[in-house]
């Protein structure tokens, strides 16, 4: 089976209903969207479908668990995988339009003629959402087994630099202040 069509659901053939597909994903799964911030990724999505006349809505549940950089001193860390993503999906004659129009994200038009889904876009999407922004172990582990404290060490001794240094980029604006 063909990377592209594991990720497509015929929905034609569909009774209506909620279906349920599963999902097994990889780092193999994101060689077609190039580098990730992220490697050894084990997800797992359980995808319930919701089939309905003119429109289907569709419940991505993504479990499991990802190794990433941590932001503050670059050692892998573990993280969790765990979200819960929803859209509704219509069929229109004019999605193209309708898609352009549209302002909510969970809402995305087909055309009438469609048979297929292809979901791979959307699963990526939603494993890249499910983690933070900001990737740091919690400061009650902040030295601990997984952090690298050479690299701590050395963003410590900064701190203490950069607070004995008065900051030039400031001076003079004092004069300013009680121009009234």
């Amino acid at each position: 089976m063909s990377h592209r069509r594991e990720f497509e659901i015929a929905f034609v053939g569909l009774k209506p209903g909620v279906h349920v597909f599963e999902y097994r994903i990889d780092d193999k799964f994101f060689v077609q969207y190039g580098e990730q911030d992220f490697s050894n990724c084990e997800a797992n999505i359980k995808l319930s479908l919701e089939k309905n006349s003119g429109f289907m809505q569709l419940k991505f549940d993504i479990d499991g668990a990802t190794n990433v950089n941590c932001d503050r001193c670059g050692n892998t860390l573990p993280m969790q995988l765990w979200d819960e993503f929803n859209i509704i999906v219509k069929l229109v004659e004019d999605p193209d339009k309708m898609n352009e129009v549209e302002e909510d994200p969970d809402i995305y038009y087909i055309s009438r003629s469609e048979s297929h889904l292809y979901l791979a876009d959307w699963i990526f999407e939603f494993i890249n959402l499910s983690l933070p922004l900001q990737k740091m172990c919690k400061e009650s582990e902040l030295g601990g087994p997984k952090c690298n404290k050479e690299v701590l060490e050395k963003l410590r001794k900064m701190e203490e630099e950069a607070g004995k240094e008065p900051s030039t980029v400031w001076k003079g604006l004092d004069q300013f202040k009680n121009l009234d």
